[in-house]
């Protein structure tokens, strides 16, 4: 006897809700570092985020009738990614109109979480680095103002390890300490909240591409160089808590280890050939967009099926 059911034949105790907490907790160690960091502000930078982008999915859903969601912690998520990505010092109505673009624009007006075409926080960020370039871009701490570690790597200056590592530094609230990233990566793939394909293979591949392009250039390629890259600007926050977006990213093996080397690439490009250097943000939006292609052209071919008696030859 054989139970027949339609799909999904395969099913998880994971929920919506618990996976999004499980990315709220995996944030901590980042926005508790970022708030030690670079103050008070920051704290009320993350708090107008998040607030902003609860109340814009809640209104929206009441305003056309649909279902309440905030509940499942999807938009808290959406803000706390949008405030690490925000400089400390940012005016208060920067996250306000950055949350209400992520979550109307880019969320709710595609279907809601799981139908957007890329990801709400990066979409908002890349919409207001447009908007406001002059805001989006400084960094100053306590009134003086400095070059980001990824600025002065473009300008051939040495760069700090230990000082990247640990993240005493200028920079994006959320951005500046490796080692919180990684503890907030490792605890997601520990929880089997992602999987080790896309970060891994996103900061490996841009490794290589960066390594790649600086020695055909003719630029000074050292080890020092490479781990500065690797630890400084958006590259680990964006592996592992931006690129692995279930709604935004593949499903299959083959996929994601495509979109981790594309992203990778793109990354790489923007920031040895491009005037900025930073890349990662457009890197993953562009990577979302190709998202489609990937899964065409990764997806598995069934075993057993047969051709058409017109198709043999």
């Amino acid at each position: 006897m054989y139970n027949v059911s339609v799909s999904p034949h395969i099913r998880s105790q994971n929920t919506t809700k618990a996976i999004m907490r499980d990315v709220v907790i995996a944030l901590l160690p980042i926005l508790a570092f970022g708030v030690y960091h670079f103050g008070l502000h920051a704290l009320l930078v993350i708090a107008v985020s998040v607030a902003t982008c609860v109340a814009s999915e809640a209104i929206f859903e009441l305003l056309a009738k649909k279902p309440i969601t905030v509940f499942d912690y999807s938009a808290v998520v959406t803000g706390l990614i949008l405030a690490i990505n925000l400089p400390p010092n940012v005016a208060w109505w920067i996250p306000v109109i950055g949350g209400v673009f992520a979550i109307v624009a880019v969320k709710m007006l595609f279907g809601g979480l799981g139908q957007n075409f890329m990801n709400p926080a990066l979409a908002a960020r890349c919409f207001l680095l447009i908007s406001f370039t002059s805001r989006m871009t400084d960094f100053s701490i306590d009134g003086v103002s400095g070059a980001t570690p990824l600025a002065s790597l473009k300008a051939g200056e040495s760069p700090d390890v230990l000082t990247l590592f640990l993240g005493l530094h200028g920079g994006c609230i959320g951005e500046v300490s490796a080692l919180a990233i990684l503890a907030g990566g490792i605890y997601l793939i520990a929880k089997r909240v992602i999987s080790v394909r896309i970060p891994l293979t996103y900061i490996l591949s841009t490794a290589v591409f960066i390594a790649i392009i600086t020695a055909i250039t003719g630029g000074d390629l050292t080890v020092n160089y490479i781990l500065g890259e690797m630890f400084a600007g958006g590259l680990l926050v964006g592996a592992f808590f931006m690129a692995t977006d279930y709604a935004t990213s593949p499903i299959t093996h083959a996929g994601q280890i495509v979109y981790g080397i594309v992203l990778g690439l793109l990354t790489a490009l923007f920031r040895t050939v491009g005037s900025s250097a930073e890349g990662v943000s457009y890197a993953i939006i562009i990577g979302n967009l190709l998202v489609p292609l990937i899964e065409k052209i990764t997806v598995p071919k069934p075993f057993g099926n047969e051709k058409a008696k017109g198709d043999a030859k």
